[in-house]
């Protein structure tokens, strides 16, 4: 079902089981798109060879045609088949496929790949996830699939089925639905090329990881500020109110995100455990959404690990 036929009702969304699944890849191999759940957030899925289905997740997203999309495929063989792999790319998913790392790789020539899902460029971002919905699809279809974030472009990334179903309303027609995501916050990219290796956007994978498997730190100069991987817009994840961080307290008119000894109208995590913040960054960022007052505070929230994830993307949602 495409964004121009969608039920304007809203999507249908059917617990995950063998129904669902198999629904799912029926519309996928007509070319809809359909989200699914992954351990990361909620993935708006579509066929990655097809022009017409990867258009489908653009014109559902309202995203901008710029931004690259990510292939999901079952293991390394599929990967194999789409971009060229050296010892470094071998390594890394053997330790961390499947899993929450992405890989922007170069695109072999002759991929089966929709020109769309790499924006032009002469490289793929691919995954390999861990989810059982997602993998249970990727078994059953016979094509790689495309799955950017279950929401509308730039606003915050869909934890839940409920998240997917309020952003994207009237835009797409199937919901697999499996519960809250396990780790709540999208995948670590990392770009490997002849000069070293980067991280395009930090994730679930730390930097720590990485130079662990590869053996040297990340090149950190700048690149120019161009697009290469899903995410890097300096606005995104927005939850359409202004948000200020690194708030210990709340002025009058904000929903405080608390965290740690901070309790905040809601907490990322008590506790101050910054997986279990990871986890719930993006419910407590549509329950401030959805709240009354008209802007938001958050707490301060470590950088270290995982917490440098979480600071991208709350700066990202105060830009």
């Amino acid at each position: 079902m495409s964004a121009a036929n969608a039920d304007p009702a809203g999507p249908e969304i059917l617990p995950m089981g063998e129904g669902a699944l198999q629904r799912a890849a029926s519309a996928l191999e007509a070319g809809q798109p359909v989200a699914v759940p992954t351990e990361t957030v909620y993935g708006l899925a579509a066929r990655a060879d097809s022009d017409a289905a990867v258009a489908a997740i653009y014109a559902a997203k309202g995203r901008p045609s710029f931004n690259p999309l990510i292939v999901h495929v079952p293991d390394s063989d599929a990967a194999r088949r789409l971009a060229g792999f050296d010892r470094r790319a071998a390594d890394l998913a053997s330790r961390f496929w499947p899993g929450p790392l992405t890989m922007v790789l170069p695109r072999l020539p002759g991929a089966p790949l929709a020109d769309a899902v790499t924006a032009g460029l002469p490289t793929v971002a691919l995954r390999c996830p861990a989810h059982p919905a997602m993998q249970a699809l990727l078994r059953r279809c016979a094509f790689p699939l495309a799955a950017p974030s279950a929401n509308r472009s730039g606003a915050i990334s869909p934890s839940t089925a409920q998240h997917v179903a309020r952003s994207l309303n009237g835009r797409i027609g199937l919901v697999i639905d499996a519960g809250a995501a396990q780790q709540g916050i999208e995948s670590t990219i990392v770009a490997l090329d002849a000069g070293g290796w980067r991280i395009l956007r930090p994730g679930p994978v730390t930097a720590d990881q990485l130079r662990e498997v590869l053996g040297t730190d990340p090149d950190t100069r700048p690149t120019g500020g161009a697009i290469e991987a899903p995410g890097q817009l300096d606005s995104h994840y927005a939850p359409g109110k202004p948000v200020r961080l690194n708030a210990a307290q709340a002025r009058g008119d904000e929903y405080h995100i608390g965290f740690a000894d901070i309790a905040g109208d809601t907490s990322l995590s008590p506790g101050g455990d910054l997986f279990e913040a990871a986890a719930r960054l993006y419910a407590c960022l549509h329950r401030a959404a959805e709240s009354a007052q008209p802007r938001i505070a958050v707490a301060p929230i470590p950088k270290a690990g995982i917490g440098a994830a979480i600071n991208d993307r709350l700066a990202r949602a105060a830009a």
